[in-house]
């Protein structure tokens, strides 16, 4: 939220009810969506059910997990409420769980 303060001085708009209401960027939620699906295209992303902006937010989460960003800074850049909504990312199998394993040995 301060990041977006200081860039969109979000604080100050939510004075006014007009700025309130306004939308900090000229795009809608669908064309976002669509500009992601299209750049995840390109990116050879194969089509499955995780191309989309929800699997490339998990992704990012699985990603930090596995890198070993602490569970709390991921909870503030993801925007959780609840540290146990982060956590499910920390619960990785497969490959993620393969790469946190070997980091351990390694």
């Amino acid at each position: 939220m301060d990041t977006l303060n200081t860039a969109h001085g979000i604080r100050e708009a939510q004075k006014s009810r007009k700025l309130a209401a306004a939308p900090i960027w000229p795009l809608s939620r669908v064309r976002i969506w669509q500009i992601v699906k299209r750049i995840m295209i390109e990116a050879g992303i194969t089509d499955a059910p995780h191309r989309n902006p929800k699997g490339l937010r998990h992704g990012f989460g699985i990603n930090a997990t596995v890198n070993g960003i602490p569970l709390h800074m991921l909870q503030k850049w993801m925007g959780h409420a609840q540290l146990s909504t982060t956590a499910i990312y920390a619960d990785a199998v497969g490959k993620e769980e393969q790469d946190i394993a070997s980091r351990m040995w390694g």
